[in-house]
């Protein structure tokens, strides 16, 4: 799995490590998104959340995920792009992933200002309606506040990889590949 704050690359990154392993990528954030244009309850409630910064609750995005999992395509494996990212979405992936062999978990870490820097590009290229600079600075706070026990969690596990994300996104893949065939 890769885990990382908003703009830290993990969409690409985890694209890229599925298609080298040659197993499905699962992101919670293109799953919320396609709720979001489906207008549905939930892409209600998760549009609301996002704009305010905040994340959408562990229950909902768990049970997005667990719907994804059952598919037949993951049963050789597969990255998760920003799950989990709370102590609570960690423990409930554990029950989730029971039938499958240790976790790996890749840190990608990236400087704020850089990260500000690349959601006001990705606004201004996509229009998406979280990447605001007010916005963006909530939601890497939020992030820091519940992601750092998820690490803590894999950390005391050594399943924590942890990949300098500020670097070309050539050299990036190439530190994550490597990291993951150790």
């Amino acid at each position: 799995m890769l885990i990382g704050p908003p703009g830290a690359g993990k969409g690409t990154q985890a694209t890229r490590v599925a298609d080298a392993w040659k197993v499905p990528k699962i992101s919670t954030g293109d799953i919320l998104r396609r709720a979001i244009e489906s207008e549905s309850l939930l892409g209600i409630t998760a549009k609301e959340c996002m704009r305010r910064g905040e994340l959408v609750s562990d229950e909902i995005v768990t049970d997005l995920v667990a719907e994804r999992l059952a598919d037949a395509d993951t049963q050789d494996g597969f990255v998760l792009d920003g799950f989990p990212r709370t102590l609570e979405q960690a423990l409930a992936l554990d029950v989730l992933t029971e039938a499958y062999s240790s976790p790996m978990v890749v840190e990608v870490r990236v400087p704020e200002d850089e990260l500000v820097r690349r959601l006001r590009q990705r606004r201004t290229i996509e229009r998406r309606i979280d990447d605001e600079e007010a916005t963006v600075r909530e939601r890497l706070a939020v992030y820091r506040r519940a992601t750092q026990p998820v690490l803590d969690f894999y950390k005391t596990r050594n399943a924590l990889i942890t990949v300098d994300g500020h670097a070309s996104t050539d050299d990036v893949t190439r530190r994550i590949n490597a990291a993951l065939k150790r």
